[in-house]
This record gives structure tokens, C-alpha cells and sequence, in this order.
């Protein structure tokens, strides 16, 4: 049986030397932000922050999919992977979440889920 369309999109996020990696409050606000821009629906949420300098981990549970986010404060790094399905549109959410955060640099890797053909976008 084939499918003419992939159930979604998956992008993964690797962002360097950003704002706010330590503050729990600043990274629920741009995953809920990315989430809104999006136009996906926010069904949960967790965040965990690991101390004081330390960093955070969270995840929106979207009714399209969900919104992760790792970070590494002391080494300028955060891991991002944002997989959406249906009518959200995940490359809003990729760019609320940089605007939000202002990293000085941002590797974005895409894969099509449910497709044969992946398909990968380079670094930009």
C-alpha cells in the first residue's frame, strides 16, 4: 500500500551558545511559543532543571506529536527535536524557538517520518 504523504516531519535542532539554557522558565516559554507558531495543540508538559547553572529538559506532548528539548548550559548547547504531524507546520516551531532563544549558531537536520525517500536538509 502506499501513501502519498509522510506522517510528518521530524527536525532536529543542535543550537549553540543561546540565551537562557539554565533558566527553566525561558525554555518552557519559547517550546510553548514554537508550539503556538506552529498552530499545534499542547496536550502536557514537563520540565526537569537539573540545579542552579545547570540545564533543563522538557517536552510539550502535542496532539501532532511533541516539542523536546535538552540543554548544556556549561558547554553552550542544546538539543532540540521537534516532531510534528497533520496541519502543524514544524519549521514555524523551529524558528520561534531560535528566535526565542538567539543562538549564535544553528545546525537543523529534517527527516520525512513514514516515507521512503528521507529526505535531509544540510546544516544551515
Amino acid at each position: 500500500m502506499t501513501h502519498p504523504h509522510a506522517p510528518g516531519a521530524h527536525l532536529l535542532m543542535d543550537l549553540y551558545d543561546g540565551r537562557g539554557f539554565d533558566d527553566p522558565a525561558v525554555i518552557e516559554a519559547a517550546l510553548r511559543a514554537a508550539a503556538r507558531a506552529a498552530g499545534a495543540t499542547v496536550l502536557s508538559a514537563g520540565f526537569h532543571h537539573f540545579g542552579t547553572g545547570a540545564g533543563v529538559t522538557g517536552v510539550l506532548m502535542l496532539a501532532e506529536s511533541h516539542i523536546s528539548i535538552h540543554t548544556w548550559p556549561e558547554r553552550g548547547f542544546a538539543a532540540v527535536d521537534i516532531f510534528m504531524c497533520g496541519e502543524a507546520q514544524p519549521d514555524r516551531a523551529a524558528q520561534a524557538i531560535e528566535t526565542a532563544l538567539r543562538p549564535a549558531h544553528v545546525e537543523l537536520t529534517r527527516v520525512l517520518r513514514g516515507h521512503s525517500n528521507h529526505a535531509l536538509q544540510p546544516s544551515r
